[in-house]
C-alpha cells in the first residue's frame, strides 16, 4: 500500500537527486548528441594534391 501524498522522505529526495545527477552526466556525455552530420565535401585544398578524388 501507498503512502498518502505529502512531503518526499530524506530517502525519497536523495533517490531522486541521484537519479538526476545520473541524467544529467549521461547527458554531458551524449553531448552534442542533436548536430547534424556534415554530408558535405569541401574543395580541395593546395595540400591535398596528393589525394586523388573520386566524383
Amino acid at each position: 500500500m501507498t503512502r498518502p501524498q505529502g512531503r518526499p522522505t530524506p530517502e525519497e529526495i536523495k533517490e531522486k537527486q541521484d537519479l538526476d545527477d545520473a541524467l544529467e552526466e549521461g547527458l554531458e556525455e551524449t553531448f552534442p548528441g542533436s548536430d547534424p552530420v556534415n554530408v558535405t565535401q569541401p574543395a580541395p585544398s593546395r595540400g591535398d594534391g596528393h589525394v586523388k578524388r573520386s566524383g
